[in-house]
């Protein structure tokens, strides 16, 4: 079954949610835990963008289309900056357990009184 993007379904599920996904949030922990800004995750996520887009031409037949790049190194950053957040928050408050608490998984705030 054609995604419309250059693979199919279970390629774009395994090869790219699970394999570079994993990659992606592997990097965003990395730049999360050396306090990189958010905007770095950009240029890692074309080039994953780019390995995913060769794996799935060479090993599974699709076809490389410009949208396709976009909609896979789109998800791949999204992936990434959402490892990168979560990481940020767990080590605001554990690096500055008296001056922040968790607020949920992707905020913190001072500490109440």
């Amino acid at each position: 079954m054609e995604t419309g993007l250059g693979t199919t379904v279970p390629v774009f599920l395994g090869l790219t949610v699970v394999l570079f996904g994993g990659a992606a949030f592997l990097t965003g922990q990395a730049l999360a835990q050396t306090w990189r800004p958010w905007w770095q995750a950009v240029p890692s996520a074309i080039l994953l963008g780019l390995g995913d887009l060769f794996l799935a031409f060479t090993l599974f037949g699709g076809e490389p289309s410009v949208v396709g790049y976009l909609v896979h190194t789109l998800v791949l950053l999204a992936i990434m900056l959402l490892a990168w957040r979560i990481t940020q928050v767990h080590r605001m408050v554990t690096q500055y357990p008296w001056i922040y608490e968790r607020a949920g998984l992707f905020a913190w705030r001072e500490r109440r009184g």
